[in-house]
């Protein structure tokens, strides 16, 4: 891959020149291992389109996981669980990326990951010209109706080295992930952050 270099206080800014070029509403895919913290982007994502006047909705995907019941049926550490089937991709569809372009609004969260409870929240109205930002792990290769996706790709020594010990677990996962979804040449922008002083770019030709 070639990439091309930014600064850290770049990085957001040139992201979301790149979303906000599409007009009506946007749902974007955010897609990174917690190592490279999708949600801190997303968020810094939201704050720039907010100020250019954009309304702005951060999903965070860990409260759209299945019921615990379900995703932890062979354990806490089932790799092919966590790969394919702790995120409620249906729920997420049918509550968040379906309606914000249907009626205008959204459902904030499913469910707390921390409780397992339902959250029990009421849609929210986004607007005709609004941006959902989905963050989280292992989001791409669902088919999700995304019209923008920013891949954040972490080396596997990258991954390994800011991987917490007691989630190396997951590594096998994202090891599966790069060769069967692919998202550094899927995506429609990649983000390398083996350093994140050192971010870089690229745009691959096969999407906008």
């Amino acid at each position: 891959m070639s990439w091309e270099p930014v600064g850290p206080g770049e990085l957001a800014s040139r992201v979301a020149a790149w979303v906000a070029d599409v007009p009506g509403v946007v749902r974007v895919a955010v897609d990174g291992a917690p190592a490279a913290a999708p949600e801190s982007l997303a968020g810094a994502l939201g704050a720039l389109l907010e100020r250019a006047g954009r309304p702005v909705a951060h999903i965070r995907a860990v409260t759209f996981w299945r019921d615990a019941s379900l995703r932890l049926e062979y354990g806490r550490e089932d790799v092919d669980a966590y790969l394919t089937g702790w995120l409620d991709a249906a729920a997420l569809r049918r509550e968040v990326l379906v309606p914000a372009v249907k009626r205008g609004e959204y459902l904030p969260s499913l469910r707390d990951p921390a409780t397992n409870r339902a959250t029990r929240e009421s849609p929210r109205a986004l607007g005709s010209a609004g941006i959902v930002l989905v963050s989280g792990p292992l989001l791409l290769g669902h088919g999700l109706p995304f019209d923008r996706t920013v891949h954040l790709h972490l080396s596997p020594a990258a991954l390994a080295r800011r991987t917490p010990p007691d989630q190396a677990w997951t590594l096998p996962a994202y090891e599966r992930y790069d060769a069967t979804v692919a998202p550094a040449r899927t995506a429609g922008l990649v983000v390398k952050l083996d350093d994140p002083r050192h971010p870089a770019l690229q745009i691959p030709s096969t999407q906008a």
